[in-house]
């Protein structure tokens, strides 16, 4: 039967998340044991088919199957630019807006932010519901307050938790201005990624709340992160180990750029291989250094544009070496080879030596302690 088919497949899941990562604490692999996934990923998703998307039905493929896909550690997007799964006939173009975020990612973003029975906490993106039902499996219904952006995807995810028996305080809004009607907190935790920390997140925590949540830019890496204010109000925490990223809150996506056109502008010598930004740790760096900038890797180079300004750099091989072209009022390939050779003096330092320090009106990202090299975000 398939409700036998689930449960076991719920079981084996759970099993290698926790074999995955040891040190989950065995609540959340409880709860991902229990959970019913197949009740918030419902009748259909998106696959990816070359640059598109392809819909995949539950009726198409078979019960069998389709459970199978849904227990599969794997994110499984369920909107396209706005446009639902259960509204799209066929193959269609664009970029996620929604999804099922994998369940491994789900437990350990929970499992950062340090949650404790009794606490009250605003969860930042409800999507589907399936975190959501995580966190009331865990730490009971009455102290989960979800809030969601999209009234469509709110109302659907409303309809997946209460078939799961959740009933936790839902509203629909948006979550970078955090949940006023129902705060204060002890935690805030986002399912999704943003450029800075919002400051109506501050003003709704308690005295000693924390704030976890993945912070992400225009170069598409990100670093977790929990935030714990002291008493004068400002955050500080490091980054974790992991190299995720949910999907940037919307009102923090880049804006539409126009196609790319090459210009040479001022040709200078690099003092770095631009190979370098393939490593996240670089990446990371470069998009502190150019907040504004998007990163495109050609194959023989890369490619920086800035948003905000329309300034490019771009890198070719000469010779033994490479050659940055650069044009506009920034120079783009100097502020982040800048920036790359500051972090390759404090040792090329990966994510965990990365810390932050936040209030509502100043955010730092630095690396070692707040004394080291350091980036202002763009509060």
């Amino acid at each position: 039967m398939p409700a036998d088919r689930a449960a076991a497949l719920r079981l084996a899941l759970a099993d290698k998340i926790a074999v995955g990562d040891p040190t989950l604490d065995p609540s959340w692999v409880d709860a991902v044991a229990i959970v019913p996934r197949e009740l918030f990923v419902r009748d259909a998703v998106f696959r990816p088919t070359g640059s598109g998307w392809t819909p995949v039905r539950r009726t198409e493929i078979g019960d069998d199957d389709w459970l199978t896909m849904v227990y599969s550690d794997s994110t499984w997007v369920t909107q396209i630019d706005g446009q639902d799964v259960a509204d799209t006939e066929g193959p269609i173009t664009g970029s996620p807006t929604s999804s099922a975020t994998l369940p491994s990612l789900v437990a350990r973003t929970a499992q950062v932010a340090q949650l404790r029975s009794r606490q009250r906490v605003l969860e930042v993106g409800t999507g589907t519901g399936y975190s959501t039902g995580l966190l009331c499996h865990v730490l009971g219904e009455e102290n989960i307050v979800s809030i969601e952006y999209d009234t469509g995807l709110a109302a659907t995810a409303a309809v997946h938790l209460h078939a799961a028996g959740y009933h936790p305080t839902l509203a629909v809004g948006d979550g970078l201005r955090g949940c006023g009607e129902h705060a204060d907190y002890d935690a805030i935790i986002a399912t999704c990624s943003v450029r800075h920390i919002p400051p109506h997140w501050f003003w709704q925590l308690n005295d000693g709340g924390s704030l976890t949540t993945t912070v992400c830019g225009w170069m598409q890496v990100a670093g977790l992160i929990r935030l714990a204010l002291d008493d004068e109000g400002t955050a500080h925490g490091r980054f974790t180990a992991d190299k995720i990223t949910y999907m940037l809150a919307r009102p923090h996506e880049r804006p539409p750029s126009p196609l790319f056109f090459k210009i040479d502008g001022t040709a200078t010598s690099t003092r770095l291989d631009p190979a370098l930004l393939e490593r996240w740790e670089a990446r990371f760096v470069a998009q502190l250094a150019a907040p504004s900038a998007e990163l495109i890797g050609t194959g023989s180079g890369v490619i920086l544009r800035d948003v905000a300004t329309g300034s490019q750099a771009w890198t070719e091989p000469k010779g033994a070496g490479w050659i940055a072209h650069q044009h506009g009022p920034l120079r783009l390939w100097d502020q982040v080879e800048d920036a790359l050779l500051e972090w390759q003096s404090a040792g090329a330092a990966d994510l965990t030596e990365f810390g932050m320090t936040a209030t509502p009106e100043s955010q730092t990202v630095w690396i070692g302690s707040p004394q080291g090299p350091s980036w202002r975000l763009p509060v």
